[in-house]
């Protein structure tokens, strides 16, 4: 059966600089997100131990575990890509993302106004978690999602298309308890081709997502 593997960075750890130092991202590609990875996959030979033993004593640790390290596993895969040194700005129809902007202003009124609200909720995070930009395939709207931890609190069927990681490691050694200044950073460096296509793949398979409005 297949397992987890630790994808490799799309750039070099200095790529992001000054935004996100080469150390930050060395550190949380290489420990933290292996660790996720890792994780994900000892949860898994201990279900199918579990199984073969019919021994269910742990299964709601267990699948409490699958949830954690697998949902960091994904997010911090889309994380990495939703990154790039030349990037920033907003999506634009001069550079191929203008369906993305459209739907932008069409779920939140405007580009300024979708920007607002998803620092504010990535900014305020409680504890450890995320600021996810996600497609609703009921609606097929986007909404902004405050993620805590990797899994908690989020809407079931919907697509994360960009997401920005509030988690102490992402940023701590650089900014310390700037939680903030680091979330207005992180527009900075935003690859708004890569969400655009994540928005595109998203819409094509909303159908095949949900069997029922």
């Amino acid at each position: 059966m297949a397992t987890y593997t630790l994808p490799e960075l799309p750039y070099d750890y200095s790529s992001l600089e000054p935004v996100i130092s080469g150390e930050i991202i060395e550190l949380h590609h290489d420990k933290h997100h292996a660790a996720y990875v890792k994780g994900a996959n000892d949860t898994l030979e201990q279900l199918a131990e579990a199984r073969d033993k019919d021994q269910w004593g742990n299964i709601n640790g267990l699948e409490k575990n699958l949830a954690f390290h697998l949902s960091g596993h994904i997010l911090h895969t889309i994380y990495w890509r939703n990154m790039t040194g030349d990037g920033g700005g907003e999506p634009l129809e001069k550079d191929g993302t203008g369906q993305l902007a459209d739907a932008i202003a069409e779920s939140f009124g405007s580009f300024a106004k979708f920007k607002a609200q998803m620092t504010k909720a990535s900014a305020t995070t409680q504890g450890s978690g995320w600021g996810v930009l996600a497609y609703e395939p009921v609606t097929g709207r986007l909404i902004v999602e405050q993620v805590y931890d990797h899994q908690g609190n989020v809407g079931q069927g919907s697509v994360p298309i960009l997401v920005f990681d509030a988690w102490e490691h992402a940023f701590y050694l650089q900014y310390r308890n700037q939680k903030v200044d680091f979330v207005e950073a992180m527009w900075q460096v935003v690859n708004w081709q890569d969400v655009a296509a994540r928005y595109t793949a998203a819409k094509e398979r909303a159908n095949n997502l949900l069997i029922a409005p």
